[in-house]
Order: C-alpha cells, then sequence, then structure tokens
C-alpha cells in the first residue's frame, strides 16, 4: 500500500488544480469556489490570495507570474502579482463556469468548463493562445476535467467526469486534439474521474472524487496502482517537490454536512515511486 501524508489541514472548501512550479517556489492550487488561489511556500502555511468569483485552473506564465481561469474566462497574473482580467468568453445568463484545464506541449492554455446546474452537453474547452486569441475546442461536453499530455507531447488524457472514463486524443501543433477514444473506464461505485496528471514513464494518475482514491495506469490503459486518501472527495493530482517525486493530492469538502470529515478540503502528498515532469508553461 502506498503511504499518504497529510501536508495541510483542512483549508480549503473545494481545493483543485494543484501545480508545482520553481518559477513559484513550491505548490499553488485553487479553491474554486472562493475564487481564491492558494501557495505552499517554505514555511509551510499556506497563503491565500482572491483573483475572482472562480478560480477554476493555473499555470505560471513563461514570463513569470501566472495564467489563470476564472469564472467566465482567463486572467493573467504579471510577475509583480498584479492581475489583469481578459474579455470574458460568455456572459452571467449562460449558467456556465470554467472548471479545470491545462497547458499544450506549445505553450496554449485550456480550459474546460460547466454548467452551475450539471446539465448534459453544457460545458465546452477553451484555448487561450500565447496572442491571447481564444479559440473553442471542444464542446458537448458536461463536467470538463482533467487535461494532461503524454512526455512526448503526442497524447493528451481528458476525462469528462459524468461518462465514468478518461479519454485519449492524438495532439498536433496545428489540428490540435483530434482522433478521441477511450482509454480507461470505472464504475460510479468506483468513483468519478476528476482531475489527472502523466509521470515521466507515461502513467496516467487519475483522481477519483467519491471513491477516495488516486489510480495510476499504465501507457495502455491497464491499472498497476491505487492510493487510498482517508477522504473520499479527491479532486486532482500533480508531481511536485525539488526532485518532482512526490505526488501532492487535492481533496474537497463540498456538500459535505459541516464537521463531518476533519480532513475533507486538505492536501495529502504520496511518494509513488515515479517521478514527474516540470508543469508546461504559458507561453503568452
Amino acid at each position: 500500500m502506498i503511504a499518504v501524508e497529510q501536508v495541510t489541514g483542512p483549508v480549503a472548501y473545494h481545493a483543485e488544480g494543484p501545480v508545482w512550479s520553481e518559477r513559484w517556489g513550491g505548490l499553488r492550487w485553487v479553491d474554486m469556489l472562493a475564487g481564491d488561489v492558494l501557495h505552499l511556500g517554505p514555511g509551510g502555511a499556506p497563503e491565500r490570495r482572491k483573483v475572482g468569483s472562480i478560480a477554476a485552473a493555473l499555470r505560471p506564465r513563461s514570463r513569470g507570474g501566472a495564467v489563470i481561469a476564472v469564472e467566465r474566462g482567463f486572467a493573467l497574473e504579471d510577475a509583480d502579482g498584479s492581475i489583469t482580467h481578459l474579455p470574458e468568453l460568455w456572459g452571467e445568463e449562460a449558467g456556465v463556469r470554467m472548471n479545470e484545464g491545462g497547458c499544450d506541449p506549445d505553450g496554449r492554455f485550456y480550459c474546460g468548463s460547466m454548467a452551475y446546474d450539471r446539465h448534459e452537453g453544457g460545458g465546452a474547452i477553451h484555448r487561450l493562445d500565447p496572442d491571447l486569441s481564444t479559440e473553442l475546442v471542444l464542446d458537448g461536453v458536461t463536467i470538463s476535467n482533467g487535461l494532461e499530455w503524454s512526455p512526448d507531447g503526442s497524447l493528451a488524457y481528458y476525462n469528462d467526469t459524468p461518462t465514468l472514463s478518461t479519454d485519449i486524443f492524438d495532439y498536433y501543433p496545428d489540428s490540435g486534439l483530434t482522433g478521441r477514444r477511450r482509454f480507461a473506464e470505472v464504475t460510479a461505485e468506483e468513483g468519478f474521474p476528476d482531475g489527472l496528471t502523466v509521470d515521466s514513464e507515461g502513467g496516467v494518475w487519475v483522481a477519483m472524487n467519491g471513491g477516495g482514491a488516486v489510480r495510476r495506469y499504465t501507457p495502455e490503459g491497464r491499472l498497476d496502482a491505487t492510493i487510498e486518501l482517508p477522504t473520499p472527495k479527491v479532486t486532482a493530482c500533480t508531481f511536485g517537490g525539488p526532485g518532482l517525486d512526490q505526488l501532492f493530492i487535492t481533496t474537497s469538502r463540498e456538500d459535505m454536512p459541516p464537521d463531518s470529515d476533519p480532513v475533507a478540503g486538505s492536501v495529502f502528498c504520496a511518494s509513488v515511486g515515479v517521478d514527474g515532469r516540470p508543469v508546461r508553461e504559458f507561453a503568452g
């Protein structure tokens, strides 16, 4: 059994999207529904900063700072910490918010969305290019979640959570994500695929929301490792630490009764015997 360590207390209501970057000096993640970005600095006490009504996902920028997915689009954090919100991609009346994303090998930032009422097909994936133009990449999804590329950049792995599956795309710089097909499937009793990350061997680590676990799949789609967490709502994971040899895992207490789970909303980590890869940065 892979042992897990609790890194923080239950500091978030709905912790998501962990990212390790030496540019930031450690781990950042979001308290999504609070609109906050959290940072685990050298002292071990998380720092919190509000960036909007929703903070869905973030990645480092190659020029410093971060690109951040907010409720209805994107924002840019400069190296000095100042934040600029880009034009919204849709209006409040759409009832849709950003949810999860990542950067492709060419430095473009993708983020998927979902409807607040979670109706089928209410979400999409939008891409922010380095020139700050945007493009609709995929529509008709329901709860767009984990998105990450293989080590060589030729494949992308993706979760539309209610489908109970992780899918795989071919990736080309010009045509983007093509050839969508099934990679791995689970049952609702095992949990719902949420955030994911990919290790240096091409293994795909999937957070199982409601299942209290993170699962590793080989590049062939075979389950070969499971990490059990002491709380059910496991939301996302990423590799970090100076050697990228620790798997950091976020959890949530969304919709849980108050005080029903003393560790829900905490961040955990585990040594899993394989390294990750440096996070891909936004080139804008």
